[in-house]
């Protein structure tokens, strides 16, 4: 299902500084929620990690929901439900088969609070540069497909932070008309290829790409990039805010869609 109409949709991405605290996090959430909705956005993404940066990777443990029951859950139905939007929760630790591991599960809801798509991260981040280091993989157990929905709009693919770097992953969502990428991108990483990846994969799937990261110094020591941004199917930069909580809006826009795709039929042209 392509995009359809000449209606272009408002969305937004949502920036936060997510701490330990998860009523916190929630009540600053639901803020930036309100202020994007008033707005005009129909599509709204909160960060990775939204609910919850705590001290250290099996914190994430402590406060895992089942599917379809929990605060955090129940937070992201209701605030869809009470603005009347499409709602993309960021992620939250969700209960898997290894109880010493979560998923970190991405949930969509419609605008009637009803969950419509699900996507577990596949891609688990891994980095040491001297005494920076970070394994996602003590705390979190990688899905296993890549996820796409249909909105009345077009049709959205799902990903996660580091999903961003395996272009092959949005291949295998077909075409869609946007992809969300909700982050937590280290300050050394997303300083070096935060721009460059979201471009790329833009231009390379001409479609739009909507980011909502986390941007600033963490209670726990952590430092994220930020830079929140909606790229166009041409890998302009629609808007960005660098750091810090906020909300970055935009439109998505048919006719840029139809636009670049007929210039351009790259998608047309593949061969593998």
């Amino acid at each position: 299902m392509g995009i359809s109409g000449s209606n272009s949709v408002a969305v937004a991405a949502i920036q936060m500084i997510s701490s330990p605290d998860v009523q916190d996090n929630l009540r600053q959430a639901g803020e930036l929620i309100e202020a994007a909705a008033a707005s005009g956005a129909r599509l709204i993404s909160l960060p990775e990690y939204f609910c919850f940066m705590g001290q250290g990777d099996l914190q994430k443990l402590e406060i895992k929901e089942q599917p379809g029951v929990g605060p955090i859950q129940e937070f992201l139905s209701a605030q869809a439900r009470r603005h009347g939007i499409w709602l993309a929760g960021g992620t939250l630790p969700l209960a898997c088969p290894d109880p010493g591991r979560v998923f970190n599960t991405t949930f969509v809801y419609g605008p009637d609070g009803q969950s419509v798509a699900r996507y577990d991260k596949i891609h688990l981040f891994n980095f040491q540069r001297g005494a920076e280091a970070y394994d996602e993989s003590i705390a979190i157990r990688p899905g296993d497909s890549v996820r796409a929905f249909d909105a009345p709009w077009g049709r959205v693919g799902l990903s996660v932070c580091y999903d961003l770097r395996f272009p092959e992953l949005y291949r295998a969502l077909g075409q869609v008309d946007l992809i969300l990428v909700p982050a937590a991108f280290t300050y050394t990483t997303g300083k070096a290829h935060w721009e460059l990846l979201l471009r790329a994969r833009a231009i390379e799937n001409q479609c739009y790409v909507l980011a909502a990261a986390q941007g600033g110094h963490h209670p726990n020591g952590r430092r994220t990039w930020g830079h929140s941004m909606l790229v166009d199917p041409w890998g302009e930069i629609v808007e960005v805010l660098a750091d810090g909580p906020g909300v970055v809006s935009g439109t998505i826009e048919p006719e840029r869609l139809a636009q670049v795709r007929a210039s351009l039929p790259a998608l047309r042209h593949r061969v593998l």
